[in-house]
């Protein structure tokens, strides 16, 4: 165990103000950080580090809660000490450093980062991944199928919890954090600051609707009916809601552009790429014209590049994607959009709130769910290029993380956001 890790495993056991906020659960997992933990540390550029911490959970094969940390340091281990954080969850097909330190990636990604990007603005950034990230394409699934909504709750209070801990040893910090996340991570955020909050200061939601207005009717009816498949999915025994397609595709992409696509024969390897991306609402109809990336659309509207993001940066994005993904989870969260079986309450929310769109994503159908909160300091900024006329062209859902411009139109507000709290 590092100097840090040992220090941190002290003040764990040590900390009654911090021991009293949390439940018996939360307080169990954290005292295993007493035991040996696995805990890595790698360069990302300049002085910043990326350091990853693996926590025990439980006994099943995937039992584990992995906590990242991407600081400035002053010297190996030992972080500069900033007095604003943020955690950031995790999108569909990703972890934390797929969507937030994507040059640490497999395959690495030219796209510099948000997590960098805010870390070296003095923000100390934060992060968890959820369980059905960690097993590699050839490992033990069996206990996927219990990673839903409620457990994914639980381990982000304790990763918050042990955040806390630890930036009370390095930072001489210990009060509340911003809690953040991006496409179903925000929903995630908006579940977690419903259902309990005692960690959080604040809330930034990228992109995604948690209540969905009464004016888009369609997409709560399609809501309900992917709700239904995945429960039946799961009634059947399938617990995996594999991410091979989007590796393939983006491997694919970028390793034979231009050959004949296995997944559809009649597109190239690049073809199916810019369809995915730039075409999302053809399977995801998330909002009436969906799309990961802007796409620069032909007079019969075939995609024939990317706007916003390089192909080389969305590509890294889709074949740096973990190989499972939980069945469970993505039923769960479609309920929490149909709005039919029991759910953390938006009114429960009364700290500040900060909503971060994309127009060609969950844009404006997003700022139903910011009219919801209890909150009384609540801030909007949907990015549009183009008027309403043009939104099938628009900023993309994935632009947020990988656009060339996303630093001065997204990342900006933001740090600015969070320097505030």
């Amino acid at each position: 165990m590092s100097r840090l890790g040992l220090a941190i495993a002290v003040l764990v056991a040590c900390t009654p103000a911090l021991a009293s906020s949390l439940t018996r659960t939360e307080a169990e997992q954290l005292a295993s950080v007493s035991a040996p933990f696995a805990v890595t540390r790698e360069h990302v550029t300049g002085d910043i580090y990326h350091y990853q911490f693996d926590l025990r959970a439980g006994s099943t094969p995937n039992a584990r809660v992995r906590v990242h940390r991407v600081v400035r340091e002053l010297s190996p281990w030992r972080p500069r000490p900033a007095p604003h954080a943020v955690m950031l969850l995790h999108g569909d097909f990703a972890n934390f450093v797929t969507n937030f330190v994507p040059s640490l990636g497999n395959p690495a990604s030219p796209a510099p980062g948000l997590a960098p990007y805010l870390v070296s603005r003095g923000i100390d950034v934060w992060g968890v991944d959820r369980r059905w990230t960690l097993p590699s394409a050839d490992g033990d699934i069996s206990d996927l199928g219990g990673m839903g909504v409620h457990q994914a709750i639980g381990d982000t209070a304790v990763a918050l919890a042990f955040a806390r801990a630890t930036r009370t040893v390095t930072d001489r910090a210990p009060g509340r954090i911003v809690l953040g996340g991006f496409s179903h991570g925000a929903q995630l955020t908006y579940a977690y600051a419903a259902a309990d909050g005692r960690h959080v200061s604040a809330i930034a939601a990228l992109d995604i609707y948690y209540d969905i207005a009464p004016e888009d009717a369609e997409l709560r009816a399609l809501a309900c009916a992917n709700a239904a498949a995945g429960r039946e999915a799961l009634a059947q025994g399938v617990t995996d809601s594999s991410n091979s397609f989007f590796i393939t595709a983006g491997q694919l992409a970028r390793s034979a552009p231009e050959e004949p696509s296995p997944l559809f024969p009649s597109y190239t390897n690049r073809g199916v790429l810019l369809t995915l991306a730039g075409l999302t609402w053809w399977f995801a109809p998330y909002t009436p014209l969906y799309h990961l990336s802007a796409p620069s659309l032909d007079a019969e509207g075939h995609v024939t590049g990317l706007r916003e993001s390089s192909e080389d940066r969305v590509s890294a994005w889709f074949a740096s994607a973990p190989p499972h993904q939980s069945m469970r989870e993505t039923a769960d969260f479609d309920e929490i959009w149909c709005g039919t079986s029991p759910r953390p309450e938006l009114a429960k929310i009364r700290v500040p709130l900060f909503y971060l769109g994309a127009a060609g994503g969950f844009g404006d159908h997003g700022l139903y769910s910011t009219t919801r909160v209890s909150s009384s300091d609540v801030t909007t900024l949907v990015i549009h290029r183009f008027g309403p006329e043009r939104v099938a062209e628009d900023f993309g859902h994935g632009e947020l993380l990988y656009a060339e411009d996303a630093p001065a139109l997204a990342w900006g507000p933001l740090a600015a956001w969070l320097l505030a709290r």
